[in-house]
């Protein structure tokens, strides 16, 4: 499988640029970064996310940092848990098993965005296979993340 044709309709609709960089196959943002050779905090991943009323959201953040669900939770005033797997794979038929986009709008998600990532020049983004990113420039990645809440709710990991 290739780039997720959801993502391409997506960005050619909204008319954002991008380019993209082919790696090794990796199933981690960890051997994604080594393999393409770019810092695991210019690599925006996707959490999936849902509440107790089965309201759907997408955290998208970088992929050197792991989500911190209560102050996520405490910000938006809600109560959303990890998504199942199978649940996720339903969504992103389109993908990989574990490639998702973070693009919450091509697939009809809510979002928050990390704002570490909107200071960024450049981001990578995944492209729904483990062997392509995608990367745009900070002001498409703004754009991207236009209809989303942008919030501190995650924090770095040291690998």
């Amino acid at each position: 499988m290739n780039i997720s044709t959801r993502l391409t309709r997506y960005l050619n609709e909204k008319s954002i640029p991008y380019q993209e960089v082919e790696h090794f196959h990796s199933n981690s943002s960890i051997g994604t970064a080594i393999t393409a050779n770019i810092s695991l905090k210019q690599i925006a991943k996707a959490v999936l996310l849902k509440n107790h009323e089965d309201k759907k959201l997408m955290a998208i953040l970088p992929a050197a940092d792991k989500i911190n669900l209560s102050v996520l939770n405490e910000n938006l005033h809600g109560s959303y848990q990890l998504m199942k797997e199978h649940e996720v794979y339903q969504l992103f038929s389109d993908c990989n098993l574990g490639a998702v986009p973070p693009a919450a709008e091509a697939y009809h998600l809510s979002m928050v965005c990390a704002q570490e990532l909107t200071q960024l020049k450049k981001v990578y983004l995944e492209a729904g296979d483990h062997e392509t990113l995608l990367c745009v420039n900070q002001d498409d990645f703004k754009t991207l993340m236009t209809s989303g809440k942008h919030l501190h709710f995650s924090r770095e990991v040291f690998h």
